[in-house]
């Protein structure tokens, strides 16, 4: 680690550590102030940096005034002092998702939705019945599908010809890299045999006609996507207040917007402007790989327009390439089951480092989707050109997804200060794994699926998210993945590559004080400490005294962002509240 490297982790954790547990914040006359809210009787796991527990916590207005024994928590107890008697529950720092498509998500639970469909029956019943439902939308809209229902990950237009005859349909998979289309999308957007592939993109064929088959691959499922009529004003926040709902349903209440455009910032800064946000949202702001810098002033503009309130559009997300299950990740090594092909890179390595450069320069945060072990290599380049060419501005890039990442570049996430995002859910066997990646890269370089034990062993930071709607939005989830390496449902057992296991600390930690430190905001919220901002997670049973195997099926039942509840689950009423 560099001098420098080394003095920022030191900052890093005074700051964590400022004002540590057993601390108080008191009035001018030397007497402790009136709180607002006052959590006792509980098992506080403040995740400092000494990792200090506490039975209380107090908050006045939206700061942290007492962190200790609930005796002392008393002195805080005023006439007006809401008063929760936890018995012995968990209290969290809130949970951060550093990567999750919060809007897009919410709106897709208002259309046809095929998330957690487990066949293909049951897919092409939801799409029939929705449309029965919707007898006037012009367009069938929607997604959610898994890759694994369909031979070769390729369903075909004539399955939604027979579910959808009279109108256009187009339905985005489970991992956002693929759309199913039926035959009258496909007529309407001009694709014929004779269409080109566009770059970036792949038209799935019928091996005997050459006719498209109704599955497009990333870029080419524009082709298709341009003719939907884009969702109004009203329809994007909407699906933000589903969200959000959602999110404070799993205790989260700051998140970093995977890829925003300026209509996904307005529903962001609309719902903030009245008030009803109730989150923190680090917007990453889409890159076009084609423009190059040429196209930073608008993201400046953007950037300056959208600071405000709860969001900052300080970020700027670049897809290096796409994913495994399709062949469209970026490998170093051929897929065994393409014929020598390696998948294709969105941008090659002297542009993405003229944009890294360029990104870095003008002060954006570079959040980058990389999945296959040569789009992770391509873009800890990038990353490197650009710290070279700029200096260590401590701007705290990030990489998301590392599904797969070769063993000689794991130690550079570290050397470069660039925080590992991981999508922890997604490292077990399940059917994407077991039918499409595996088969794809061998068992040899399938060891290195999912590698977050291997990383987080050389002391870089480790962030968590979701990725949602991809998956699910519960943090607890993703969290007993890590721990386990096996499905949120199985029993214990033997782990998938137990090399890449990491301990609950990492993992929670990954979700609360790294996810602050990764938004520039580890000083001021993270961690349950006098002075931070009082956001808090409430859980039914303690995570660190249940067995892993468990940890899925813990409950919210607060979730406070800067001390007021905003969510509160039907279970929380065991405990005792006043006044």
């Amino acid at each position: 680690m560099s001098s420098r490297s080394l003095r920022r982790a030191l900052v890093v954790v005074l700051a964590l550590g400022s004002g540590l547990s057993f601390t108080n914040a008191c009035s001018r006359n030397g007497r402790p102030a009136e709180a607002s809210l006052i959590l006792t009787n509980a098992t506080v796991r403040t995740l400092d940096p000494a990792r200090s527990l506490a039975e209380a916590v107090a908050a006045t207005g939206d700061r942290i005034v007492y962190v200790g024994d609930a005796r002392g928590a008393e002195l805080y107890r005023g006439p007006a002092t809401a008063v929760i008697d936890l018995r012995g529950r968990l209290v969290l720092p809130a949970f951060q998702d550093s990567h999750v498509h919060l809007v897009t998500g919410g709106v897709e639970l208002g259309q046809c939705d095929l998330n957690g469909a487990n066949s293909r029956e049951d897919v092409f019943r939801r799409v029939r019945d929705y449309a029965a439902a919707h007898p006037d939308e012009t367009w069938v809209t929607g997604g959610g599908w898994d890759l694994p229902l369909f031979p070769q990950a390729n369903p075909r237009k004539e399955e939604l010809d027979r579910v959808v005859p009279d109108r256009p349909v187009c339905l985005s998979s489970a991992d956002g890299h693929s759309s199913w289309v039926n035959s009258r999308a496909l007529a309407l957007a001009g694709i014929t045999k004779d269409t080109p592939d566009p770059a970036g993109g792949r038209i799935e064929r019928d091996p005997q006609t050459g006719e498209p088959s109704g599955t497009l691959r990333e870029a080419a499922a524009d082709l298709v996507e341009k003719h939907i009529p884009e969702p109004t004003p009203e329809v994007l926040q909407e699906g933000l207040r589903r969200g959000v709902a959602l999110a404070h349903r799993y205790g989260i209440t700051s998140i970093i917007e995977a890829s925003a455009d300026e209509r996904l910032l307005e529903a962001y800064a609309a719902l903030d402007r009245r008030g009803e946000l109730g989150l923190r949202v680090l917007a990453s702001l889409r890159v076009d790989p084609d423009r190059g810098p040429a196209q930073i002033r608008r993201l400046e503009e953007l950037r300056a327009r959208y600071r405000q309130g709860h969001l900052r559009a300080d970020s700027a997300k670049i897809f290096a390439d796409g994913v495994l299950e399709s062949g469209t990740a970026a490998l170093l090594e051929p897929y065994l089951n393409r014929s020598g092909d390696r998948g294709r890179p969105n941008l090659e390595p002297e542009a993405f480092n003229a944009l890294a450069i360029a990104l870095d320069r003008a002060d954006f945060q570079i959040h980058i989707h990389a999945i296959g072990d040569r789009g992770v290599r391509l873009s800890l380049d990038a990353l490197e050109a650009a710290r070279r060419a700029n200096g260590d501005r401590n701007l705290r890039h990030h990489i998301a997804h590392l599904e797969f990442i070769d063993p000689a570049d794991i130690p550079r996430f570290r050397t470069l200060d660039v925080v590992a995002n991981f999508q922890a859910l997604w490292a077990y066997p399940d059917a994407y794994v077991t039918e499409l990646v595996q088969p794809a890269l061998g068992p040899a370089r399938s060891r290195w699926l999912r590698p977050i034990g291997s990383v987080a062993l050389t002391g870089a930071v480790v962030a968590g998210g979701s990725d949602w709607s991809v998956s699910s939005l519960n943090p607890l989830d993703a969290i007993q993945v890590a721990v386990t390496r096996r499905g949120p449902g199985e029993p214990p057992g033997e782990p998938w590559i137990p090399e890449e296991l990491v301990d609950l600390v990492t993992i929670v930690a990954a979700y609360t004080t790294n996810g602050a430190y990764l938004a520039h905001e580890e000083r001021s919220r993270g961690s349950i400490t006098v002075g931070k901002v009082a956001d808090f997670v409430v859980l039914d049973r303690d995570l660190f005294t249940i067995p892993a195997a468990d940890i899925h099926r813990a409950k919210v039942l607060w979730t406070f962002f800067e001390g007021r509840a905003v969510y509160r689950g039907p279970a929380s009423g065991g405990v005792r509240s006043s006044p």
